[in-house]
């Protein structure tokens, strides 16, 4: 099969496309052809194995899975004899972090992983997109305890957190602020933002609005700077460690009662997560936000271009050239 492949890290140029093995099945794998899938920030932290940590998680010196990808989308060709809960034939989407391959045109899970049936009237690539940047907002939503009627401010709300963020509190009867660029203000208003701050024209820190939560969806800002934003007891949540790791650190000299905290989010992979938001998807209450598409012979291009940090919301791969 065709794959991307990476035996190094390093920039977006290690990655080439090759013919590989196709993965193995076993008696509780589903093989999926895949059709789409994306490039995240994630799969760029892992072929760059920044920060350093990450090769605890991949292999200190060269990659141990030498095919990277979170998310897809695609056909069920293949089941192991025990698989009771997919058949082949069967439009599928998930999110395998960890395992990874999903930048290849086959991709092998357990029957019980991070996968579900797709969202009905959804193509594979409004499907591919649908897992990796709304897993982190449901934690951020988890981790916070945000509730219906509550205020809540965004930062970063045209990436593929911010965007699946929005949408999701919305879902939940949130009043939401967004931070967008001029350029997509706009489009920040059209996921159900309340209010709108053009980071362009002004400093959202300095916003006179005070919120129950504020969560940093690219990891810019730090709690020093967004304290005075928020409520007693309000919550700083950022999708990044910040700056000497504080944002693991500070959870655990914040916790007073009453007292304005940072929680870190760890998010859950598992089959319970997909259908969530399948669910939301076909309720139309979520709709994965898609910024360009590319052809997986195209992918170190999409990589440059997911790390230019301009990026809004996904960047898909059409693994299958779309009809």
């Amino acid at each position: 099969m065709k794959a991307a492949v990476y035996t190094g890290y390093g920039p977006p140029e290690v990655v080439r496309i090759a013919e590989v093995d196709n993965p193995s099945v076993g008696d509780t794998d589903v093989l999926v052809r895949v059709h789409a899938t994306t490039v995240n920030r994630t799969d760029c932290a892992y072929r760059a194995a920044r920060p350093f940590f990450v090769r605890a998680l991949t292999g200190l010196s060269k990659p141990r899975r030498t095919v990277l990808g979170t998310e897809f989308a695609g056909v069920v060709e293949e089941i192991g004899g025990g698989v009771t809960s997919f058949a082949v034939g069967d439009r599928v989407f998930g999110y395998n972090e960890g395992a990874f391959g999903t930048h290849a045109e086959y991709l092998s899970v357990p029957e019980d992983g991070a996968i579900a049936t797709m969202p009905a009237g959804a193509t594979f690539a409004e499907a591919a997109p649908g897992t990796e940047g709304s897993h982190y907002a449901l934690a951020f939503i988890r981790v916070a305890g945000i509730r219906a009627g509550q205020e809540v401010l965004v930062h970063g709300a045209t990436g593929a957190i911010g965007s699946a963020a929005v949408q999701l509190l919305k879902s939940r009867g949130v009043t939401v602020t967004a931070v967008g660029d001029t350029a997509n203000l706009e489009r920040v208003r059209s996921l159900g933002a309340d209010r709108v701050i053009d980071r362009t024209a002004q400093d959202f820190t300095e916003d006179e609005q005070t919120y129950d939560a504020v969560l940093d969806a690219v990891g810019k800002s730090t709690f020093g700077r967004c304290r005075r934003l928020l409520k007693p007891g309000g919550v700083y949540l950022s999708s990044d460690l910040g700056p000497w790791w504080q944002n693991l650190i500070l959870p655990l000299v914040t916790r007073l009662p009453g007292g304005r905290k940072v929680r870190f989010p760890f998010p859950r992979q598992d089959q319970e997560m997909v259908r969530h938001l399948r669910d939301l998807i076909e309720s139309g209450r979520f709709r994965p936000l898609i910024d360009r598409r590319y052809s997986l012979d195209e992918i170190v291009e999409a990589y440059r271009y997911v790390e230019t940090g301009q990026k809004i919301g996904n960047v898909v791969i059409d693994v299958v050239p779309p009809d």
